[in-house]
């Protein structure tokens, strides 16, 4: 085998696994982020109640962390969603949906 051929044949390989690597990276990431989302809140809040001397400042930087993070899980869910209709109208998973269009008949 030629050696240019060896190298495509190599990279193709090479590929799915760095997509795998990708993908759980992308994964691990949202969980991440919430964890950062809530600590960032509540290092803020800390600090705005030192500063200011007002407790509920402490209770509102957790409520910015939280709401960050749930804004996070809502934006994966819309990326989420939009890769799903996407695949819908693929002609691969034809019969699958055909598959899906009996089930709800019975």
């Amino acid at each position: 085998m030629a050696p240019e051929r060896m190298r495509e044949s190599e990279g193709r390989e090479e590929k799915p696994k760095i997509k795998k690597v990708i993908e759980g990276a992308n994964d691990l990431s949202l969980g991440i982020s919430m964890v950062v989302a809530v600590l960032i809140g509540v290092a803020l809040g800390y600090w705005m109640r030192k500063l200011f001397g007002y407790e509920w400042l402490f209770w509102l930087g957790v409520f910015w962390g939280v709401a960050g993070a749930v804004l996070n899980v809502y934006k994966a869910y819309k990326k989420q969603m939009r890769s799903l209709e996407e695949l819908k109208n693929d002609p691969r998973y034809r019969s699958y949906r055909d598959f899906d269009d009996e089930e709800d008949d019975s």
